[in-house]
């Protein structure tokens, strides 16, 4: 590997989640699930749990084909009141690569905004990821949403 495709490597890595903070932003639910690979996982985590090394999670997903449930459940099932979210994700720090498997991590703040309501801070914590290059452009194996608190406000709704 030499420092130009690490950096070609980098880039793409922050431009994947930059486009994976608008899809769930624009609640594209759809382009969502196209993120991930076919075999993958999904799961929004509390910290202590985490660093613990206990299984129990907020919304733990094992495929592709169970993220695609979950946006057929959103957009179809689930009655809530009505809100916005908006994410902010800083810079990937890559962790380990190994070949076209990349394990970074990166910060996240999510914001929600409620109708006729002051914005709130939603979520606080860190992906973990693993996200192979693929011809497709970079997908994820898995995401880690590991957040800060031990309570989520009233549920959890949208992905993180």
């Amino acid at each position: 590997m030499n420092s130009h495709d690490d950096i070609q490597a980098y880039l793409a890595l922050v431009q994947l989640n930059a486009d994976y903070a608008s899809a769930i932003d624009a609640a594209d639910w759809d382009r969502w699930v196209g993120f991930f690979l076919e075999d993958c996982e999904y799961k929004v985590q509390p910290r202590e749990n985490h660093e613990r090394g206990f299984p129990l999670a907020t919304l733990s997903l094992l495929s592709r084909r169970m993220l695609q449930d979950r946006a057929y459940g959103i957009r179809e099932t689930l009655f809530h009141d009505p809100y916005y979210q908006r994410h902010v994700v800083g810079l990937p720090r890559i962790l380990r690569r190994d070949g076209d498997m990349i394990e970074a991590e990166s910060n996240y703040a999510v914001f929600r905004t409620k109708l006729s309501q002051e914005t709130t801070v939603f979520n606080v914590g860190r992906y973990l990821d693993r996200v192979r290059i693929t011809a497709d452009g970079m997908k994820f194996a898995s995401r880690l949403c590991i957040y800060d608190t031990e309570m989520i406000p009233n549920s959890l709704i949208y992905p993180i």
